[in-house]
This record gives C-alpha cells, structure tokens and sequence, in this order.
C-alpha cells in the first residue's frame, strides 16, 4: 500500500514538469524511496516519504508527502519540499523539527499547499538534521485554520539520500 502511494505521489510531483519521463525507483530505504528521471533540464533524483502518523481535526485532505530534490545540471541539491494536503493559511509558520532542531518561520515559507526552505543554505541544514534524527515532525495551519500535525519515520533517510547523492552527482 505505501509503494503505491509513494509512486502516486512520484507521479503527482512529476505531473508539474512539462517534460518528464516516468520515475524509475532506484531502491526502498526503510520509509523512503529514491527516485531518478530525466527531464528537459537533464537528470533529476528525489526521495519521498508520507507521514507514519497525521494529526487534525479536518475532514477530508489531499496526499501528504516531503520530497528531497537533486537537479545536477541547474546545481540544485537537498532541495527540501513539504506537501501538507491542504492550501497553507498565508502568513501561518509551518515548523518542522528533527530532534533537538527545529526550523520555524525564519526558514520557511509557504505558497499554496507547499512549504520550502527561505534558502539552500536552510535546506542543508534540514537534511544534515535528517540524516542524524530518527523522525520528523511537521506543525502546520491550512487555510480554514485547522492545525496539522504530521510524524514521519526518518528510518532509511541516510541510506536513500545516498542513492539519489550517487546517481544525481
């Protein structure tokens, strides 16, 4: 059931690019997988995970994923997305914290149903902290104000992080 989510939403995030062949898997890690393909722009490798456990008092919300995207030939790396299934409230911080670190409304922001880093130097920091955490918690507000809280595994992170490191250099 979690692989065919997880290609559901490899699909999904593939879906935006004008040009893009099919994902191919490049190995399961534990509670993520790797992914590469090749688009207009050359080689792009991601990994993605859904939430072990996601919190609410909401009735209904689209796919919950985070993606960690390379793109070699536009020297684009660790770039970290959030996709919380709901339109974020403007202006709501979203907090995302990992063990002892914790990324709040300095390093983040939001647009429509995503959340990014402010900057690649922020998006380093979440991804050293998620080779060294064990899980993930990510605090948010949609639109209608209901807050969410999303747990993810960080179990496999290091090892498909390296996949993606070594096809996508």
């Amino acid at each position: 059931m979690k692989k065919l989510t997880i290609y559901t939403l490899a699909t999904i995030f593939c879906a935006n690019i004008a040009y893009a062949a099919s994902p191919k898997v490049l190995g399961e890690y534990g509670d993520w997988i790797a992914y590469y393909y090749r688009d207009n722009s050359g080689p792009v490798c991601y990994m993605a995970s859904t939430p072990k456990k996601d919190e609410g008092k909401y009735t209904s919300r689209g796919d919950i994923y985070v993606v960690v995207t390379h793109r070699p030939n536009e020297k684009s790396y660790d770039v970290v997305t959030v996709n919380a299934g709901y339109t974020y409230k403007p202006a709501a911080p979203v907090k995302i914290k990992i063990g002892a670190s914790t990324f709040g409304e300095d390093d983040l922001f939001t647009n429509g149903g995503k959340a990014w880093a402010v900057t690649s130097d922020v998006d380093k920091k979440i991804v050293n902290a998620m080779k060294r955490g064990s899980r993930m918690i990510i605090d948010g507000t949609s639109s209608k104000g209901t807050l969410t809280k999303d747990t993810y595994s960080l179990d496999g992170f290091s090892s498909a992080y390296k996949a993606i490191s070594n096809k996508c250099k």
